[in-house]
C-alpha cells in the first residue's frame, strides 16, 4: 500500500515507519480473520446486556452528580459533552477527558457517566465527550470534533475551574484511536491561540492504532471506508505524537489477538513517549473499560499514578 502524507492543516503530524516494515511478531498471522479478531461480541459474555447496563449506570452517575450536561463545543447536534467537577477541593483542577468506544458508529456519551463519579471523588475533572456516528459522519470528521471538544475544554478552563496545563486524554476502542489522534494533533496548526503542549498525557485503552485491517472487516467498512488514503491519514501508528507527553496503554488479556498486536504496535512505533501498558490479564474488551473506573483496579491506581506525576 503507498500511503500519502497527511496534510498538515488537517493538525496531524508527520509519518511515522510503514508498519509493513515492521518485525514478524508484530504482523498478523497470514490468513488472520480480521471479521472474527474484530468481533468482540464473540469473546464477552452477555455482550448486548453488558452496553445495556452501561446506560443504565450512566443514567444512575449523571443523577447523583451534579453536572454541566450537554455543553456544546461545535457546530453538529452530536457535538456535546458532559464535565463532572470534583465537589470538594479548591481548583484548578485536572481534567479527564473521555472519549468513548463503539468503532465509531455506536453507543453515547450518556452511556459512559460512569466513568466520572471515582475520578471526581479523587480531585480529577472528567468530560465524557460525544462525537458524532458513522456513516453519517465520517471518520475524518469525528477525528475533527473529538479535536474540538479538546480546544473548548482548553479555551474554557479558567471559567470552569480546570489546570489547563494538566489535560488528560483517554478513550476506549475506538476512543483510543482518537486519544492517540489527539496526540499527534499540531494545536497551533489547528488555532494560534493553542499551546503545542495542550495535551499533558494520554491514557489508550484497547486502541486501534492500525486501521489497514478493518479495511477486510465488512461491517465496519460498510460504514467507514477504511480506503487507502484515510487509512494513511487516520492511522495513529503512521503519524507521530506531537509532543513528548506521555502515552499509557492496556489491553484484556482475554481480548482478541488483534486487539492485543494493536497495543504492541503502539508501544513499538510511539515507543519515545510509552509510558508502559498496565497488565489486565482477566479482562475483556468491555471489562477492561469498566475496570477504568474502578478504584481498586491497576487501571485506576496507574491513571492517578499518572495524574500525580503531573503535579511533580
Amino acid at each position: 500500500m503507498t500511503h500519502s502524507r497527511p496534510n498538515l492543516n488537517s493538525g496531524s503530524v508527520t509519518l511515522a515507519s510503514d508498519p509493513t516494515s515492521l518485525p514478524d511478531r508484530l504482523q498478523p498471522p497470514p490468513g488472520t480473520d480480521f471479521a472474527r479478531e474484530y468481533d468482540v461480541s464473540i469473546r464477552v459474555p452477555d455482550f448486548a446486556g453488558s452496553l445495556a447496563a452501561w446506560g443504565v449506570r450512566g443514567k444512575e452517575a449523571r443523577a447523583a452528580h451534579p453536572a454541566e450536561l450537554d455543553l456544546r463545543y461545535g457546530p453538529a447536534a452530536a457535538e456535546t459533552l458532559d464535565l463532572f467537577l470534583p465537589p470538594h477541593g479548591e481548583g484548578p483542577h485536572p481534567l479527564l477527558v473521555f472519549i468513548h468506544g463503539g468503532f465509531w458508529k455506536r453507543l453515547h456519551k450518556d452511556d459512559f457517566s460512569w466513568i466520572a463519579p471515582p475520578l471526581i471523588e479523587r480531585g480529577i475533572a472528567v468530560a465524557v465527550v460525544n462525537y458524532g456516528l458513522a456513516p453519517a459522519t465520517t471518520l475524518d470528521e469525528i477525528t475533527a470534533q473529538t479535536r474540538r471538544s479538546i480546544a473548548w475544554l482548553y479555551r474554557k478552563a479558567a471559567h470552569y475551574g480546570i489546570d489547563a496545563r494538566r489535560i488528560v486524554v483517554s478513550g476506549h476502542s475506538a476512543g483510543g484511536h482518537l486519544t492517540c489522534m489527539a496526540m499527534a494533533t499540531d494545536w497551533p496548526a489547528l488555532a494560534p491561540d493553542l499551546p503545542q503542549h495542550l495535551v499533558a498525557a494520554g491514557i489508550a485503552l484497547s486502541p486501534v492504532v492500525d486501521l489497514a485491517p478493518l479495511a477486510s472487516v465488512p461491517v465496519l467498512d460498510a460504514d467507514l471506508d477504511f480506503n487507502p488514503e484515510r487509512v494513511a491519514t487516520q492511522s495513529p501508528i503512521l503519524l507521530q505524537p506531537a509532543t513528548d507527553a506521555p502515552l499509557l496503554g492496556a489491553v484484556g488479556g482475554k481480548e482478541s489477538a488483534e486487539f492485543r498486536r494493536q497495543l504492541a504496535l503502539l508501544a513499538n512505533g510511539w515507543a519515545a513517549v510509552w509510558k508502559g501498558a498496565v497488565a489486565m490479564p482477566e479482562d475483556d474488551h468491555l471489562t477492561l473499560c469498566d475496570a477504568f473506573a474502578r478504584p481498586d483496579s491497576a487501571l485506576f491506581e496507574a491513571t492517578i499514578e499518572l495524574f500525580d506525576g503531573l503535579s511533580d
